[in-house]
């Protein structure tokens, strides 16, 4: 780990310490102003307030250390980091409303106002967060600039460039990161020049004296077991990171559980951790947001309806749109109608002909138009589209109408995205495990890419959501959500 990595992690500590410490008096000459929530003034002495701010200070820092929150490891998911603050900042606000109060008499004669203790588990917590994005961003920034180094690997394998092209250009583009050797058998001719070659594994030990390395990764080779035990034990004398890439296997090993067969132990891999209690919760969070989102847009629903009718009078507004969902059950997708309803595949109606001129005619655009890899497919100046589809599609107004998807639950909020029967037809085995949850509102490959992802890729994001979900997870991409149909919306378009 670099220098400054370790001081802007411990720099934490004592900057938490600060903030609790101070909030508490912010908090008080906050809670002094005049008519504060229409409620008579209480305040406290400086010298008992002191005491008061200087323990619990130190208990807030204790929890948080007692919970990893300062230990030294990076995480690529600040939702989850921000998500773990504001938890144990309630956690240690109930037990320090519990003992301040219950205490008192005891230890200590002074009361400590309680609006001046809710004032400053707000201000500290926006604080401590804020805290976190600040040094965040600052390392970014140093990093950027050069000021501070990135981290110099390794990458140990065996493979063609062409097959771990991906790989090079994912690390390439960190911010953090900078490929500097590679060990392999033979050398590979690399798109950037200033990677080094190493041919033997013993070469290593020299760099690792020199210092010039923070981290080895390790993707796959065939070098002996003996060569890589050795490189395990250098990495540990030297103190550099060992890290591997890990294949979808690997990735499922971690969702584990150990029980036992009689007297005999055995792991279970789980297929993913939403367990029963999740899908609960999962489910009342769905409904719940559905119908909150029905209301608040429920206007716009009736506008856009409006402006459908005048443009093609013809019904539907609504339109629906044959879906696989769980289990491979077919339900109906609804959106609004955005082309006119001759042109509109209508395979989710009754009494409709088997021969939909519809439908073969989107089946001539999908060859002549598309510009995904099938099975996905997205028709480049798709000559069906009205006048407002270009409105309701930039500012994905489309999709609202999925809302009542999850009021029904046929869908879900964050999960995999729902395709056509034609586009499933084309799945490998593996990717037939997007049908063991429901489908989505919106995916992670919806804030990670985009339509820029081809299905493989798409594929990857939804399997690697049912293996590691969390609701944090799922707030994250909600969050991301808004920011990219924001920023599409009013993002300047590229030439």
């Amino acid at each position: 780990m670099k220098k400054h990595d370790i001081f802007l992690w411990a720099i934490r500590l004592p900057l938490d310490f600060l903030i609790i410490f101070w909030t508490f008096f912010l908090a008080r000459e906050i809670r002094l102003i005049d008519n504060f929530l229409l409620r008579p003034a209480k305040t406290i002495t400086t010298d008992a307030l002191f005491w008061f701010a200087l323990f619990w200070a130190f208990l807030f820092v204790l929890i948080f250390a007692m919970h990893w929150l300062y230990s030294m490891r990076k995480s690529s998911s600040k939702a989850w980091e921000f998500a773990l603050i504001f938890w144990y900042s309630i956690y240690w606000f109930i037990f320090f409303s519990f003992f301040v109060y219950a205490w008192n008499g005891i230890v200590y004669e002074t009361e400590i106002p309680r609006l001046i203790s809710w004032v400053a588990f707000l201000i500290w917590t926006f604080l401590v967060i804020l805290e976190r994005i600040f040094l965040n961003n600052l390392e970014f920034f140093l990093i950027g600039k050069w000021i501070l180094s990135k981290k110099k690997i390794i990458l140990v394998n065996n493979k063609k460039y062409s097959e771990i092209k991906k790989i090079v250009k994912n690390i390439s583009n960190s911010w953090d990161y900078e490929i500097v050797w590679y060990v392999n058998d033979w050398e590979v001719k690399w798109i950037e020049k200033n990677i080094k070659y190493i041919w033997n594994l013993d070469d290593l030990q020299v760099i690792f004296e020199k210092g010039e390395i923070d981290e080895i990764l390790y993707i796959d080779s065939d070098f002996w077991k003996k060569d890589l035990k050795n490189l395990w034990e250098l990495t540990r004398i030297f103190w550099v990171s060992y890290k591997y890439i890990t294949n979808s296997f690997d990735v499922t090993k971690t969702n584990t559980t150990l029980s036992l067969i009689n007297n005999l132990p055995v792991i279970e891999i789980k297929n993913t951790p939403l367990n029963s209690w999740s899908k609960i919760f999962k489910r009342i969070f769905d409904f719940f947001a559905g119908l909150f989102w029905v209301i608040i847009f429920s206007p716009i629903f009736l506008i856009v309806a409006i402006l459908i009718k005048i443009e093609d009078p013809k019904w539907p507004v609504i339109y629906k749109n044959k879906r696989i969902w769980q289990w491979w059950k077919i339900f109906n997708l609804y959106k609004f109608r955005y082309m006119k309803w001759e042109f509109c595949t209508k395979d989710a109606y009754k009494n409709v002909s088997s021969d939909d001129k519809a439908f073969e005619y989107e089946e001539q655009l999908i060859k002549k138009n598309s510009t995904r890899k099938w099975p996905l497919y997205k028709i480049k100046d798709d000559p069906r589209k009205t006048k407002i589809w270009n409105f309701i599609e930039k500012y994905s107004i489309d999709e609202l109408p999925q809302f009542f998807n999850l009021i029904i639950w046929n869908m879900s909020l964050v999960w995999p995205r729902p395709h056509q029967p034609r586009e499933v037809e084309k799945y490998s085995i593996d990717q037939k495990r997007l049908f063991t949850i429901k489908p989505w509102i919106t995916w992670m490959a919806q804030v990670n890419g985009r339509e820029l992802n081809d299905f493989e890729k798409e594929a990857e994001f939804d399997i690697f959501y049912i293996e590691n979900w969390s609701m944090t997870l799922d707030f994250k991409i909600i969050f991301k959500t808004f920011w990219v149909v924001l920023k599409r919306a009013f993002g300047k378009k590229k030439n």
